[in-house]
């Protein structure tokens, strides 16, 4: 099951079928295509923001939120669990939640990012409702980036930006219980890097991303996409 939030809260929930006769979500409208926003992205340009960002460099070593999620894997090795085929955004997702309240300014939100090691993160309203997602695609659009020989307070007012004015919303969000194989669809056909997991009162439970699911397709127990 397949929901759509925005500021004004739930816009839609349904079906995957139903989720692509939904206007805008199809195509998620952005002046270009989606930079790589996962761990393994290259994200250049995060490196010539100097003073205004964490370095690069400073992107937390460890993947251990998305780890978790897949941590009973390891444990098949040695016997101690029993062998299921994974299926559900459930077995999958991140259940560490890393948000960003919508009113955060566009440098807290690249502080979050940079501290946590991911490239995207939900955005909330003071209810803890979701109300779009913000990616460092989203921060890095050329389009609204200063120019390299712009004045500092140029740059000082993109930073005091609030994250509304450039996350994308209304944004689509899966149930737990959603089969992965539509997720992935759902991914493709939106060019999001992950969708956030919410519960019945719109509330986020976790996160799954293309590298989660793509992970668990490299993973030695079972990941059921055919049945």
């Amino acid at each position: 099951m397949f929901s759509v939030y925005g500021m004004q809260g739930r816009l839609f929930r349904g079906s995957l079928e139903q989720l692509r006769q939904v206007g805008g979500v199809g195509a998620l409208t952005r002046s270009r295509a989606l930079l790589p926003t996962g761990k393994q992205g290259d994200d250049r340009l995060a490196e010539s923001f100097g003073a205004f960002v964490e370095s690069a460099a400073n992107k937390a070593t460890g993947d251990d939120g998305h780890r978790s999620a897949l941590s009973a894997y390891t444990d098949t090795r040695d016997g101690s669990t029993v062998r299921h085929p994974l299926t559900r955004v459930s077995d999958l997702m991140s259940p560490r939640i890393i948000s960003l309240k919508d009113s955060a300014t566009v440098l807290q939100a690249w502080q979050v990012l940079s501290e946590q090691g991911v490239g995207q993160a939900p955005v909330i309203d003071a209810n803890n409702h979701l109300v779009g997602l913000l990616t460092r695609a989203d921060l890095l659009n050329p389009e609204r980036l200063p120019s390299p020989d712009s004045h500092a307070l140029a740059w000082r007012a993109l930073m005091l930006q609030n994250v509304t004015n450039i996350m994308v919303t209304p944004v689509p969000s899966v149930a737990p219980d959603s089969d992965i194989r539509r997720v992935a669809q759902v991914l493709l056909d939106t060019g999001l890097p992950g969708l956030p997991v919410v519960d019945d009162q719109g509330l986020v439970a976790g996160f799954i991303s293309r590298s989660d699911i793509l992970r668990a397709v490299v993973t030695d127990p079972p990941l059921d996409l055919w049945g």
